[in-house]
C-alpha cells in the first residue's frame, strides 16, 4: 500500500502565514502539522511508501523539511508544477497526477489531507478498510449545522455504508461530517482518470467521494477520537491553544522528542 499526503494547496485562507510557507509545515506543539501525519501513517502494516505531493512555489521547503523527519517508511516527493491558485490542478486533479506519475496501478492507497489533525488511531480505519473490503471514508458526528456546511456531509445505513453524500451542502441532510483521510481499494484507482475525463470538480475530494459512491459500495468508519481540519488562521490558533499532547499517538511523542533534540542540538 501507498500513502499520499495532500501539500500543494496555496491556503489563501491562512495569508499571511502561508504567503511564504506551506501550511502542511506550521509548527504545532513541538513539530510541523504534517509530522503528525506521518507518524500516523507509520502504524500502518504494509505500507512501502509515503508520497507528498507540493507546488512549485513550495517544493524546496518540503524537499528541507524531508531531510528531517523521522519515519521508518520511506518518504518520496512530487511537484504538481503550479505556482498559484488560477493553475492548480486541485486535490483531485494531484491525486491523479500522483496515481500517473508513480505508475500506481496495483496497490491500495490511502490519501490524506496535509493540513489534518487526528487524534483517532489511522490504523483502526485501516483496519475498518479491510473488513469491509471496500473504498473507505472517515467520519465523525457534527451537532453544529453552521460547522456542518464546511464539510462534505453523508447519510449512512446501518453497516455505515454511504447512501448520498453532499460536498459543503447548505441544508446539511445528516450530522455525519467526512473529513479528508481516505483508503482506496486497488481497483478504484483508475476510476480517477473516468473522473477527471469526464469533466468533473478537481478541486475538493469530497466531490470524488460524491461520484464515486454511486458507481460501487464505499463506507464510513466513525472515528474514535477527533479530526482537525486546520483551514483556517482561527482554527490553527485554537489548536495552538487546546492542542492535547495526551491524546498524541506513543508516536508522535517520539518525534517530537526528536524533533527537540535536533533543534537543540
Amino acid at each position: 500500500m501507498k500513502a499520499l499526503i495532500l501539500a500543494a494547496g496555496y491556503a489563501t485562507r491562512m495569508y499571511p502565514l502561508t504567503k511564504e510557507q506551506p501550511k502542511a509545515l506550521l509548527p504545532l506543539g513541538n513539530q510541523p502539522i504534517i509530522n503528525y501525519i506521518v507518524d500516523q501513517l507509520n502504524t500502518l502494516p504494509n505500507l512501502n511508501e509515503i508520497i507528498v505531493i507540493s507546488n512549485h512555489k513550495f517544493y524546496q521547503q518540503f524537499e528541507t523539511w524531508s531531510t528531517q523527519v523521522v519515519s521508518a517508511v520511506p518518504i518520496s516527493l512530487l511537484n504538481d508544477g503550479s505556482t498559484n491558485e488560477d493553475n492548480r490542478l486541485g486535490a483531485i486533479g494531484d491525486i491523479r497526477f500522483t496515481l500517473q506519475q508513480k505508475n500506481i496501478v496495483s496497490e491500495d492507497f490511502v490519501v490524506i489531507a496535509g493540513d489534518n489533525f487526528m487524534t483517532y488511531p489511522l490504523l483502526e480505519q485501516y483496519e475498518f478498510f479491510l473488513a469491509k473490503s471496500s473504498d473507505t471514508i472517515c467520519a465523525l458526528k457534527l451537532e453544529d449545522k453552521q460547522q456542518l456546511t464546511q464539510f462534505a456531509v453523508a447519510t449512512l445505513d446501518e453497516t455505515n455504508k454511504v447512501v448520498s453524500l453532499v460536498e459543503k451542502p447548505e441544508n446539511p441532510p445528516s450530522n455525519t461530517a467526512i473529513f479528508a483521510t481516505y483508503f482506496f481499494r486497488k481497483e478504484t484507482l483508475p476510476l480517477f482518470d473516468e473522473y477527471i475525463q469526464t469533466g468533473n470538480v478537481p478541486d475538493a475530494p469530497g466531490y470524488f467521494i460524491q461520484w464515486l459512491y454511486q458507481k460501487k459500495p464505499v463506507y464510513a468508519y466513525i472515528m474514535n477520537g477527533e479530526c482537525h481540519d486546520i483551514g483556517t488562521i482561527a482554527a490553527y490558533e485554537t489548536m495552538q491553544k487546546t492542542l492535547d499532547l495526551s491524546k498524541i499517538s506513543k508516536i508522535s511523542k517520539i518525534n517530537a522528542l526528536k524533533t527537540l533534540k535536533t533543534e537543540g542540538a
